[in-house]
């Protein structure tokens, strides 16, 4: 059976006007396996964890161990009592802020949720105000289940009070805990943009606020932006947008590094978002990012420009326009391969576009980069950097392809015809009939040049593969381009010093004169 694998990501390109849906990717099941990460980028939800020495650690087991939560519970509960009450508050806010197994569930099931809830009204009593937040901080940093369970006791329209508190303690307090909230998923969300988080979210982003503060707030926006089924309102974005403008020239690491990540999850929702954030204004401040001392910048802005040169060329045209690929040399050769393999993928979407596009990536420079990715880099590297080749040869004209042979792509390229991935083989194996049908006259010079590094005997094998899309393909490239008289007297067969050129032999590809 054919690789449906495939066919979904041949399905994802753009049509460049030669193979209809054969070109540039979108971000589906596909991009999952580049992505594929132990952690978030940035966590979703966060608990309020103080930094306590092991003895308080010490002392909050043992006071689990001791205390009854029932009546725990009723002294939270002693209004008529507020020294009492502030104390039970404060030891459940401390059994949920334990580094080790917070008991949020058994709180949870004491009946606690309703008193936390509560105390968040007692304009009266800030401090119980902050420590019941900081416990529903704490609960709503659980499993999805917890967090539903916060919500359902209707704390969220509390905390978005709390957001006008006068304590800036309290104040950031309902910050983090609306950023759990909306960082559980699409729906709750889009339930607390529903109730108006996002102006009052945005005022605080002034310059007197505190940086801890601020940091809290990047990562709610970060939350705000996340998720593409579905994606957050159109008009929500409209009003993040700004904000981010602002939040890109922020000097602070951490909050440089939310923001870009909140502009890849919106370049990642398809081309309408795309535009939006162009017309927004920061790719100009986005690229040169790519080139941040920070590693943490620099994968987040490289997965965002990487998002928006999956959109229209003329989005792509945008991100070339602001000479993104000066960045490139550097990053292709990067220390981190993830690093590596992701600017790979940028330019596969590149050499998807159009041919002024294509020679963008050639006069850059970048062909030795992509072929030296193809035959040293890891395996996902030598993949996108297979996909890079193959689109070129799909969207490229004649003489840009002969620049990618001249550069030394084929014994690489068929190198990756041994590999185990079916995938990458019928990348590769159209890559190759891509350049044999526009060789024309040369044609038994690139033949030459694909048996001489053993591509031809790849190809012969192939057409012993389970899968019959690439037998298939293996079948053609022989039957057309290596059978007839060829086969039958191996003397008529072109041999390098027949066709006149010279061979570089640690490319094998002609010195100077190869042509289409």
């Amino acid at each position: 059976m054919a690789d449906t694998g495939y066919k979904n990501r041949i399905q994802n390109f753009k049509n460049k006007g030669k193979d209809q849906d054969e070109m540039r990717r979108r971000r589906n099941e596909v991009t999952v396996e580049l992505r594929k990460n132990k952690r978030e980028e940035t966590l979703q939800k966060r608990r309020n964890v103080p930094v306590v020495d092991s003895t308080d650690e010490d002392d909050i087991e043992k006071s689990l161990s001791t205390t009854n939560l029932e009546e725990l519970v009723a002294q939270a509960a002693a209004i008529d009592n507020p020294p009492l009450q502030l104390m039970a508050i404060q030891t459940a806010r401390k059994l949920l802020s334990s580094d080790r197994n917070p008991p949020i569930d058994a709180l949870i099931s004491s009946g606690i949720l309703p008193v936390l809830v509560m105390c968040l009204e007692r304009y009266d009593e800030p401090s119980l105000q902050f420590e019941a937040a900081w416990a529903l901080t704490n609960i709503a940093s659980g499993t999805s289940a917890q967090t539903n369970r916060v919500v359902q006791a209707g704390a969220v329209p509390l905390f978005l009070k709390l957001l006008h508190s006068p304590q800036q303690n309290v104040c950031e307090q309902a910050v983090w805990a609306l950023g759990n909230i909306i960082g559980d998923g699409p729906q709750l969300r889009d339930y607390v943009i529903e109730l108006g988080v996002v102006n009052p979210l945005l005022s605080f982003i002034k310059p007197d606020v505190p940086i801890s503060f601020l940091r809290n707030v990047t990562w709610v926006i970060v939350n705000l932006c996340r998720n593409k089924d579905p994606p957050p309102p159109i008009q929500t974005i409209r009003e993040l947008l700004p904000a981010l403008n602002a939040l890109i020239h922020h000097t602070d690491t951490n909050i440089l590094v939310d923001t870009v990540w909140a502009l890849s999850y919106l370049t990642d929702g398809g081309n309408e978002q795309i535009q939006m954030v162009i017309d927004s204004g920061v790719v100009p401040k986005l690229i040169p990012l790519l080139s941040h001392k920070e590693v943490k910048v620099q994968t987040a802005a490289l997965r965002a420009v990487g998002n928006i040169v999956t959109g229209t060329d003329e989005q792509t045209q945008v991100v070339l326009n602001c000479d993104a690929l000066s960045h490139f040399p550097a990053l292709l050769s990067h220390s981190k391969e993830k690093i590596c393999k992701e600017a790979v993928w940028f330019l596969s979407n590149i050499t998807a576009g159009n041919q002024m596009q294509v020679q963008a990536v050639i006069d850059a420079g970048l062909l030795p980069n992509i072929i030296n990715n193809l035959s040293k880099g890891d395996f996902q590297t030598q993949k996108e950097a297979a996909w890079a080749i193959s689109n070129l040869t799909i969207g490229g004209n004649k003489e840009q392809v002969a620049t990618l042979i001249r550069e030394g792509v084929i014994p690489p390229f068929c190198d990756l015809l041994s590999c185990k991935d079916a995938q990458v083989i019928q990348v590769v194996l159209d890559g190759i009939n891509n350049m044999l049908k526009m060789a024309g006259a040369e044609v038994d010079q690139l033949c030459t040049m694909i048996e001489e590094c053993n591509g031809l005997d790849k190809i012969e094998m192939l057409q012993n593969h389970d899968n019959i899309e690439i037998y298939k393909i293996a079948y053609d490239i022989i039957e057309q381009y290596f059978s007839g008289d060829a086969d039958d007297d191996a003397n008529l067969a072109p041999t390098a010093a027949e066709t006149g050129f010279q061979f570089d032999p640690n490319t094998n590809v002609p010195n100077e004169g190869f042509k289409f």
